[in-house]
């Protein structure tokens, strides 16, 4: 029976060490150089994000009115955001502004985005492209003034109703409990099908033509190409296009301010608008701390999730 016996490694030499500890020294200063080039960036991003975003974490551990001391109440802010009914009220409204600021835009973006492919190079093209896209433009605010007068009960919306006789629906869009949520979430989907759009036409560019003249070749017509090639190769720009849209559907309030404020009632509240009530008119900061860092936890898995999913899809 063979026997077999391992020599040690030779001791590296003066030359090797040297070699390795250059090595070692040029990576640090790679390191310290890629730091550097950070930093401009980093410093910003940790005093006006980071920091803030631990203080209201902290914040959100108190009883405090922003004016006297604070108290310590643990985790009691964080089981009200739970069990409150008005919280929970505005997390079912956020949840329905995903329909109208991502589901809606991203169909109506997709079927302009193929639209807008097929016709490339014909006139006009560009006049559509800038048409759709010009609400990214537009500051929000602007927006939601325009469409107050557009919803208003003398607005384009009930003018254009009694003049094809159906002037019965009229209705003050914006002061209905039953319409006013749909009406602001209209409005996000106009602001945001543009954008979507743009992301669309994006990832059209990078597909080989030939996978579509091979699949006209074969008989496909214009809905199977678009069912078949274009939205199974677009997975990527729709989970960047889904992710920002929950975000926006998730957090919006400048848009629900400017055009209801919340109301009426409560019909229209979401997080951002309770946020902004519980802090600045109810005295009750740590509460809003709370629910402001479950409304960022509940942001974050649900960008996770939809990432891991475009992941992992075939």
């Amino acid at each position: 029976m063979a026997v077999t016996t391992h020599r040690p490694r030779p001791a590296p030499t003066g030359h090797a060490r040297t070699r390795a500890g250059r090595r070692t020294g040029a990576r640090r200063r790679r390191r310290a150089a890629a730091l550097l080039y950070v930093l401009p960036a980093l410093l910003p991003y940790t005093l006006f994000a980071v920091l803030p975003a631990l203080h209201t974490a902290y914040l959100s551990l108190f009883d405090w009115d922003g004016v006297t001391l604070p108290s310590f109440t643990g985790i009691a802010n964080y089981r009200k955001v739970v069990s409150d009914p008005q919280l929970r009220a505005a997390a079912w409204h956020a949840g329905a502004l995903i329909l109208f600021f991502s589901v809606l835009p991203i169909c109506v973006g997709l079927v302009s985005a193929a639209i807008v492919a097929r016709r490339s190079g014909r006139r006009g093209t560009v006049a559509v492209r800038t048409l759709l896209f010009l609400p990214q433009v537009v500051p929000l605010v602007a927006v939601a003034i325009i469409w107050r007068w557009v919803y208003a009960e003398d607005g384009t919306v009930n003018q254009v109703l009694r003049a094809v006789g159906l002037g019965r629906y009229a209705d003050s869009w914006l002061g209905s409990f039953s319409w006013s949520l749909p009406a602001v979430g209209l409005i996000g989907t106009w602001v945001v099908a543009g954008l979507c759009m743009v992301l669309f036409l994006s990832g059209t560019q990078r597909i080989d033509q030939e996978i579509h003249e091979a699949a006209r070749v074969d008989g496909a017509g214009p809905v199977r190409e678009f069912w078949s090639i274009t939205v199974p190769l677009l997975r990527p720009e729709i989970a960047v296009a889904l992710s920002i849209t929950v975000i926006a559907a998730l957090s919006s309030f400048d848009l629900i301010y400017i055009t209801t404020g919340g109301g009426p009632g409560n019909s229209t509240v979401v997080p951002g608008i309770l946020i902004y009530r519980l802090a600045f008119g109810g005295g009750q900061v740590g509460l809003a701390s709370a629910l402001a860092v479950v409304l960022t936890a509940v942001i974050s898995v649900a960008v996770l999730v939809i990432n891991r999913l475009a992941r992992e899809a075939p």
